[in-house]
């Protein structure tokens, strides 16, 4: 990775914490990063944190870049590739962040084959603690795969899926984060309701969802497994899955993720 111009265009949240990972890896150098964004203020914050270079637009971005980022919405993601479809050499790997738009959109887009490489990430990718699910299209080489790997597994894990299971990805684990965190809320505020106070409530909710996902993954238990270990016969815990039982809390999460596995597919298709 030590020769290649890595770009980057957007540097919101998920732009920052992608550039972030690289260097904090030591994978590749600031000079090695070139960024672009449309917002000037995000672009200077960037630039000013990591040291990497700015480049003058962002089809003079997509010229220089060996691997190209594409950290934008999915709103803004065909005007973006409109600009750039000159620019990108036949080398570039290009890679989308864009959640729900498909590679067959980018590479009309591009009006050429390209290699394309899709990924859905999250935002724990903040804290090197993303998940981020990868597919590519058929131009994609081994080598070219493994770069981007590379590179994503610098804020986080990574798993393969054919582009057909993205959009569940999107709902799952994309939008997932956002449901966790509305789970913690509501644990910390049922503790208060009981007479904790508010720190000690918020502490208690975010250590318990952190050690229960812990356990998951070091002991590769079943999590029902897991669950059946907690809940003693007549106890408190099977009280408490009882009433999450007759509240439905299975079916609301079922429902989340179709949700939002849905509107994925709708903004892959443009709307």
């Amino acid at each position: 990775m030590q020769t290649k111009t890595i770009g980057l265009i957007g540097c919101g949240s998920m732009g920052e914490a992608l550039a972030a990972g690289w260097l904090q890896s030591g994978l590749v150098t600031p000079r090695q990063i070139l960024v672009w964004d449309a917002d000037p203020e995000k672009l200077a914050a960037l630039i000013r944190q990591h040291k990497v270079r700015r480049a003058r637009d962002n089809p003079d971005l997509a010229g220089r870049a060996d691997v190209l980022f594409l950290a934008v919405k999915p709103q803004v993601v065909d005007a973006v590739l409109q600009e750039i479809s000159g620019a990108v050499a036949s080398r570039t790997v290009l890679v989308s962040i864009a959640a729900g738009v498909p590679i067959a959109r980018i590479e009309s887009a591009m009006g050429r084959k390209l290699r394309v490489v899709r990924v859905m990430p999250n935002t724990p990718a903040l804290i090197g603690e993303g998940i981020s699910a990868v597919c590519c299209n058929q131009q994609v080489t081994v080598r070219d795969k493994q770069h981007v790997l590379q590179l994503l597994q610098a804020v986080g894990e990574t798993v393969e899926v054919v582009e057909t299971m993205m959009d569940a990805v999107t709902g799952l684990s994309g939008s997932g984060p956002a449901y966790l965190f509305v789970l913690i809320e509501a644990l910390s505020d049922a503790g208060v309701r009981q007479g904790l106070p508010r720190d000690v409530a918020a502490r208690l909710a975010v250590w318990t969802v952190r050690g229960a996902a812990g356990l998951v993954l070091k002991t590769g238990r079943h999590p029902g497994e897991l669950k059946d270990m907690v809940a003693s016969p007549g106890g408190t815990t099977i009280s408490g899955l009882h009433a999450l039982e007759k509240g439905k809390f299975r079916a609301a999460l079922y429902n989340a993720v179709a949700a939002a596995t849905e509107r994925s597919a709708a903004l892959g298709r443009g709307e």
